[in-house]
């Protein structure tokens, strides 16, 4: 129902992952027993989780590192480590600055040109470690370095901006990025995003996309949200577009999986983003608390080095365990934010779930108090879902 906010203008009303819960059904099932796997551009995956193409998550070491877990992890194609052969100079440096030198250091050391070397050599780093070699640019950068990708052997290519859509005006002497001719041409899946509607998703689709990216600005580190009054909260928004996937895989056949980019933290937030549709996720500061992160205890926005408007900021996130810990467990902490596999098996199980498919079936209810009812002493003392 749209809601009136003045003459002349209503809205709908659009729902966060912190608004809602999931309802357990008639049965329940051993966790064991929940299937978590899933397929994204041919490739399947026990752990429906992809680690963010940012530059404080993956590395080569931590793309390999996930591939062996059963997740997978995107590695930045525009970012330091195309840029410089030894980035660990430049990862000490971003670290240790202060935060009013942080905008204007990320923009000088991200000024430095990309080197296409470097991209051909990193995927090649992680293909010769036996990890899957999954790789993002911009879609100004998929223009640019699109055939390198393919010549290098990539095995996923995701083509990501703050929103991406398929009708694009530019001014006459810039040459848009025809995604129908990329998705067809690549010789390696495409992936693409982001978008929060179910026209835009479906466009994409048409497009040729092998998989879409769901989210504009939700992301620990961003700040798109603040600066451009951009964004659609991610319940909503991956609603919309899981419709748009029903509708094309109604109408060719074919299944094109969306997934959640952004703004989850713990294994609840990545249950209810599957309950509302997605096929996985994509996460960035869980993961950069994994003490083989790049980011020496700290997290940025991708969009943080732009020279002209960023939009993005480092936070600090600590190590709190193994990459290992994060994602299979066992868990050190009680907050959710270790064992996402664990706790999405659980959550399966306790809403009698047996697969992904009957996940996105769960009953959802609007309950704004989930997360705070009858929590006083944990927000008190700072303890568990209190912290």
């Amino acid at each position: 129902m749209d809601i009136q906010i003045g003459r002349g203008k209503t809205a709908r009303r659009a729902y966060g992952i912190d608004e809602i819960a999931l309802v357990p059904g008639t049965r329940t099932l051993d966790p064991k027993l929940a299937d978590t796997s899933w397929r994204i551009g041919g490739i399947e995956r026990e752990i429906p989780i992809i680690a963010s193409a940012m530059d404080s998550v993956v590395d080569v070491k931590m793309a390999v590192s996930l591939s062996q877990l059963g997740a997978l992890g995107v590695l930045n194609l525009e970012g330091i480590y195309t840029r410089y052969a030894n980035p660990a100079p430049v990862l000490d440096k971003i670290a240790s600055v202060g935060k009013t030198e942080f905008v204007s250091l990320m923009q000088q050391l991200y000024a430095e040109p990309i080197q296409p070397e470097l991209i051909r050599a990193r995927i090649g780093e992680i293909k010769s470690q036996h990890g899957i070699a999954a790789v993002s640019a911009t879609p100004v950068g998929a223009s640019k370095y699109g055939s390198i990708v393919a010549e290098a052997g990539a095995n996923l290519f995701f083509v990501q901006a703050t929103v991406v859509s398929t009708t694009h005006l530019s001014p006459e002497s810039v040459t848009p990025l025809d995604l129908v001719k990329l998705c067809q041409e690549m010789p390696v899946p495409v992936i693409v995003g982001n978008c929060v509607t179910y026209e835009v998703g479906l466009n994409l689709m048409k497009a040729g996309a092998a998989a879409v990216l769901i989210g504009i600005g939700p992301g620990a580190a961003c700040t798109s949200r603040g600066v451009l009054g951009v964004g659609v909260p991610q319940a909503t928004a991956i609603a919309d577009c899981a419709a748009a996937r029903d509708s094309y895989y109604q109408e060719t056949s074919n299944y094109i999986p969306v997934i959640a980019d952004g703004g989850l933290i713990t294994g609840g937030d990545i249950c209810k983003c599957i309950a509302c549709g997605a096929d996985g996720v994509m996460i960035g500061s869980p993961l950069a608390r994994a003490k083989e992160a790049p980011g020496r205890g700290y997290h940025w926005g991708m969009a943080t080095p732009s020279p002209v408007l960023p939009r993005g900021t480092r936070i600090s996130v600590g190590a709190t365990g193994t990459l290992a810990e994060i994602l299979t467990g066992p868990a050190r902490l009680d907050d959710g934010t270790h064992n996402l596999l664990g706790a999405l098996k659980t959550s399966m199980g306790t809403v009698g779930a047996k697969n992904i498919k009957e996940m996105q079936q769960v009953e959802v209810v609007i309950a704004p108090s989930l997360l705070t009812e009858g929590k006083v002493y944990q927000k008190a003392q700072q303890l568990g879902m209190g912290k």
